[in-house]
C-alpha cells in the first residue's frame, strides 16, 4: 500500500495544526516547514477544510486550524477521506477474479491496514513528533524560494 503524496500532506498539515493549536497557521508558513510546494499544499488544505477537518480564517491576520480536537480525528478517516481510490488490485477486468482468493485475501489485508490507522489519532501523532517537531522549532525554516530559484 502506497498513500498518495495529497494524503501525506494532509496528514502532515494534520499534525502541524494539532502542534500549534494555540494560533492560526498559514500554508506559506506549513509550507516552509516541510519545504514542499505552496500550491500543492493549498489543494491540500483546500480539501481539509471542504472535509470539515480544518477551518480557515481569510484575511492578512488569516490562516488555519483544527476544526475539531486532534484526539476526535483518527489517521484511518483522514487516508480514507483523502484517497480517491484504495483498491490494492483491480480485478474487473481479470478472468479468474470469479473464482480467486486473491481479491478476498488483499481485501482482508487492506481491512486490516485501515483498522490500525482507525486506532491512532492526530492526538497520538502529534504527541509522537513533539520531539521532532520541538527540535526543529529551534532551526530556522527555510528560505521562501522565488520562481526563479525552481
Amino acid at each position: 500500500m502506497r498513500l498518495t503524496l495529497h494524503t501525506d500532506l494532509a496528514l502532515r498539515v494534520m499534525v502541524y495544526l494539532a502542534q500549534y493549536q494555540d494560533r492560526l497557521c498559514s500554508i506559506s508558513e506549513i509550507s516552509r516547514f516541510y519545504d514542499v510546494s505552496h500550491n500543492h499544499l493549498v489543494k491540500v488544505a483546500h480539501g481539509l477544510v471542504r472535509k470539515g477537518y480544518i477551518e480557515s480564517a481569510r484575511g492578512r491576520m488569516g490562516g488555519l486550524r483544527l476544526a475539531r480536537a486532534a484526539s476526535e480525528i483518527s489517521v484511518g478517516e483522514i487516508v480514507r477521506s483523502m484517497e480517491d481510490c484504495l483498491d490494492l488490485v483491480d480485478c474487473t477486468t481479470c478472468r479468474l477474479a470469479p473464482g480467486c482468493g486473491l481479491r478476498g485475501l488483499i481485501g482482508q489485508a487492506m481491512a486490516a491496514f485501515l483498522h490500525v490507522l482507525d486506532e491512532c489519532t492526530i492526538a497520538q501523532l502529534q504527541g509522537e513528533a513533539t520531539g521532532i517537531l520541538s527540535i526543529l522549532s529551534t532551526q530556522q525554516l527555510p528560505p521562501t524560494q522565488t520562481l526563479q530559484q525552481r
